[in-house]
Protein backbone atom coordinates (compact mmCIF):
# COMPACT_ATOMS: atom_id res chain seq x y z
CA UNK A 1 0.00 0.00 0.00
CA UNK A 2 1.76 3.15 -1.01
CA UNK A 3 1.09 6.79 0.21
CA UNK A 4 0.64 8.90 -2.63
CA UNK A 5 0.03 12.38 -0.14
CA UNK A 6 2.00 15.04 -1.07
CA UNK A 7 2.71 17.74 1.63
CA UNK A 8 -0.28 19.92 -0.25
CA UNK A 9 -3.27 17.40 0.68
CA UNK A 10 -2.56 18.25 4.33
CA UNK A 11 -2.74 22.21 3.19
CA UNK A 12 -6.21 21.66 1.37
CA UNK A 13 -7.28 19.38 4.69
CA UNK A 14 -6.18 22.45 7.11
CA UNK A 15 -7.69 24.53 4.76
CA UNK A 16 -11.29 22.44 4.40
CA UNK A 17 -11.18 22.25 8.16
CA UNK A 18 -10.74 26.23 8.22
CA UNK A 19 -13.58 27.05 6.54
CA UNK A 20 -15.57 24.32 7.86
CA UNK A 21 -14.62 26.41 11.14
CA UNK A 22 -15.11 29.58 10.11
CA UNK A 23 -19.06 28.30 8.52
CA UNK A 24 -19.83 26.65 11.88
CA UNK A 25 -19.23 29.93 13.96
CA UNK A 26 -21.28 31.76 11.54
CA UNK A 27 -24.05 29.93 12.07
CA UNK A 28 -23.83 29.69 15.51
CA UNK A 29 -23.60 33.21 15.99
CA UNK A 30 -26.66 33.51 13.80
CA UNK A 31 -28.58 30.80 15.94
CA UNK A 32 -27.79 33.26 19.10
CA UNK A 33 -28.61 35.45 17.87
CA UNK A 34 -32.53 34.18 16.97
CA UNK A 35 -32.67 32.42 20.41
CA UNK A 36 -32.14 36.06 21.95
CA UNK A 37 -34.67 37.24 19.45
CA UNK A 38 -37.03 34.36 20.76
CA UNK A 39 -36.00 35.22 24.29
CA UNK A 40 -37.31 38.45 23.55
CA UNK A 41 -40.04 37.54 21.46
CA UNK A 42 -41.34 34.80 24.93
CA UNK A 43 -40.98 37.79 27.40
CA UNK A 44 -43.36 40.41 25.25
CA UNK A 45 -45.69 37.52 25.16
CA UNK A 46 -45.60 36.80 28.96
CA UNK A 47 -46.39 40.55 29.73
CA UNK A 48 -48.75 40.48 27.43
CA UNK A 49 -50.37 37.38 28.88
CA UNK A 50 -50.33 38.77 32.35
CA UNK A 51 -52.21 42.12 31.74
CA UNK A 52 -54.96 40.18 30.01
CA UNK A 53 -55.22 37.97 32.98
CA UNK A 54 -55.51 41.01 34.75
CA UNK A 55 -58.25 42.57 32.95
CA UNK A 56 -60.10 39.38 32.58
CA UNK A 57 -59.54 39.09 36.69
CA UNK A 58 -60.94 42.35 36.89
CA UNK A 59 -63.83 41.94 34.60
CA UNK A 60 -65.00 38.92 36.69
CA UNK A 61 -65.00 41.03 39.75
CA UNK A 62 -67.10 43.49 37.69
CA UNK A 63 -69.45 40.89 36.54
CA UNK A 64 -69.46 39.55 40.63
CA UNK A 65 -70.39 42.54 42.08
CA UNK A 66 -72.92 43.48 39.37
CA UNK A 67 -74.57 40.33 40.38
CA UNK A 68 -74.46 41.18 44.02
CA UNK A 69 -76.81 44.37 43.64
CA UNK A 70 -80.03 42.49 41.87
Amino acid sequence: MENNRGPNDLEEQIDMLTKQKEYMQKKCKEAGAAVLKQEARYHALEKEFDKVCEERDNFERMLRSGDDTK
